[in-house]
């Protein structure tokens, strides 16, 4: 069944607040067991984002991806069109690509035909579906249907025609659903992030997804300023935007393995990929309008370092928090009014879970 999510009104985070909730028991952080169950009822069944459409402009371009234990090979074909099959070999069982990325004239097996996975394109990201469509028994739906809740929210931000500037890896030791907790509130931001809290307040949340698997809304930037180093636009507008979007960044977390940040002036991307039940990988993409990148005034770097600096700052606390959570004093704590967006998701992952 498509997601029945409810449109809403932006209100502050503490009106959406649940009172008594908590965070999640210790064995969701540090269970392999649990981390395994993760991988099978989640990213194993339900659309994983791998990527943006403008990796791969050429016919022939490719790149791979990991997913839930498999390889995966994402491609363009010579019509445009993007497919996505698992990096095997049908006849003898060996692994076709090793690069990460790169451009071939025919990617094939020699002897058989490749194995093809379910893929789809959801505003030029592109995403998959490990599970067989045949097997759901009607519990399987296309990224249309999943995507229902979200039609034409982000149309502003010309999200399919963006292009990559930049790509960071992170290997982060801590487990993943503490980098969604972390994105998801700014509770910590005025002690932990001193430069992004000089330009976007820490207290300006609202929120108009408060509950299933899409969560978020925006935060205030200073007038005249970009959450960039300078302080300063380091590019042209991505979309048409009124006065106001100038001053507003907005943040959503899209179940299970993507943060969507989205300027005035470029759109972040965070893909989350579990390695282990205390480390995860986190690919961090800055896209651009494609027109800024020919302009003597476009300065992706600008954008780029700021949001290192505030995501390596991210990273420590979560690995912190992994520490702590891993010694046998931990205790689940109450959240606070300021973190309904991290008890929101706590309650639709456990839903999964069941």
């Amino acid at each position: 069944m498509p997601v029945t999510q409810a449109k809403e009104a932006f209100r502050k985070t503490a009106e959406t607040f649940k009172a008594g909730a908590k965070t999640l028991p210790q064995r969701y952080f540090v269970s392999s067991e649990i981390f395994a169950q993760e991988q099978k009822k989640i990213f194993s069944r339900q659309w994983v984002l791998v990527g943006h459409q403008s990796q791969i402009p050429k016919a022939g371009d490719y790149f791979t991806s990991e997913i839930a234990g498999e390889s995966l090979i994402i491609v363009r074909d010579k019509r445009g069109a993007i497919h996505g099959f698992y990096n095997v070999c049908r006849h003898r069982g060996s692994r076709l690509i090793e690069n990460r990325n790169g451009q071939s004239a025919a990617i094939q097996c020699a002897d058989y035909s490749l194995h093809a996975i379910e893929l789809a394109l959801w505003e030029g990201f592109i995403f998959v579906n490990l599970a067989d469509a045949s097997t759901q028994l009607g519990g399987h739906i296309s990224l249309d249907e999943w995507f229902v809740p979200l039609a034409g929210k982000f149309s502003r931000w010309n999200l399919s025609a963006l292009r990559s500037a930049k790509r960071i890896d992170y290997d982060v030791r801590a487990n993943w659903k503490l980098i969604f907790e972390n994105y998801s509130e700014c509770y910590h931001c005025l002690g932990v992030h001193p430069e992004l809290s000089k330009i976007s307040p820490s207290d300006s949340a609202e929120n108009d997804l408060t509950e299933g698997p899409f969560l978020g809304g925006f935060m205030r930037i200073a007038k005249g300023k970009s959450l960039t180093m300078t302080g300063n636009a380091c590019a042209l507008p991505i979309g048409s935007f009124g006065e106001r979007d100038f001053h507003l960044v907005f943040y959503y977390s899209i179940f299970p393995n993507m943060l969507l940040s989205l300027h005035p002036d470029y759109v972040m991307v965070h893909q989350l990929r579990p390695q282990s039940a205390e480390r995860t990988l986190i690919f961090c993409d800055w896209l651009f309008n494609p027109e800024a990148f020919n302009r003597s005034d476009f300065e992706p770097d600008d954008a780029v370092e700021f949001w290192d600096m505030v995501n390596k700052e991210d990273w420590h606390v979560c690995e912190l928090s992994q520490q702590g959570i891993a010694s046998h004093a931990y205790e689940p704590g109450p959240y606070s009014a300021r973190e309904s967006i991290p008890a929101a998701w706590d309650e639709y992952y456990l839903q999964q879970m069941r």
